[in-house]
């Protein structure tokens, strides 16, 4: 039985594809995204378990960014520890923007402080290994470290700042968690694309 009480600010979901850049996005509103590689395709096969048929759609995705300002500055988790660049970086790279509709400037402003204090964290590998166990046995059972962060609990963690409740605890929600909470679903049959490179165009990481 699902958590009562779960409330999803309204939004809407633009995608764009290689060769397109989001123009100015709002403080608060976030993006889903992909990439290649052992972590990532490993994330897809555990979302996989929780999300398969007409649902398997949201495991596409397995990265989660949130916007800090309106020039397309974000603040994302990565292996590395937790950084912040312009979106511009992804220009290459297909991902789908979620914006917000009925979020105040209040709540952005405070789901923005939430994100930028969180660069001061490091990356949630605890947290990862916790989430494969859970999605490997279906326990409940969870665990981390303070002052680490995954890129969808992160996120997450923001938007609850903007009022969201989510069916999942936000710290250790899966980007697929996202993606189904705000109905993302990646478009069938187009490019992926190609994405950049992990330090590319960082302006701000955490130590």
């Amino acid at each position: 039985m699902g958590k009562t009480g779960i409330f999803i600010p309204p939004s809407t979901v633009e995608r764009f594809g290689p060769g397109e850049t989001v123009v100015k996005p709002h403080a608060g509103d976030f993006l889903l995204t992909h990439s290649a590689g052992f972590s990532s395709n490993l994330i897809r096969l555990g979302q996989a378990m929780r999300y398969h048929g007409p649902n398997a759609g949201f495991a596409h995705w397995c990265h989660a960014a949130m916007f800090v300002d309106t020039d397309g500055e974000i603040v994302e988790a990565i292996l590395s520890g937790v950084q912040q660049r312009n979106v511009s970086v992804y220009a290459k790279t297909e991902y789908h923007v979620v914006r917000l509709t009925k979020a105040t400037e209040k709540e952005r402003a405070h789901a923005v402080a939430f994100a930028e204090h969180c660069l001061d964290d490091r990356y949630g590998y605890l947290t990862d290994v916790s989430l494969i166990f859970s999605l490997a046995t279906g326990r409940k059972f969870f665990f981390g470290e303070d002052g680490q962060m995954i890129c969808s609990g992160m996120v997450a963690r923001a938007l609850e700042r903007t009022g969201a409740i989510f069916q999942y605890d936000s710290w250790h929600m899966l980007p697929a968690d996202l993606a189904e909470a705000f109905n993302v679903q990646p478009t069938p049959g187009m490019s992926k694309g190609t994405i950049p490179n992990a330090s590319k165009g960082v302006s701000r990481r955490s130590r």
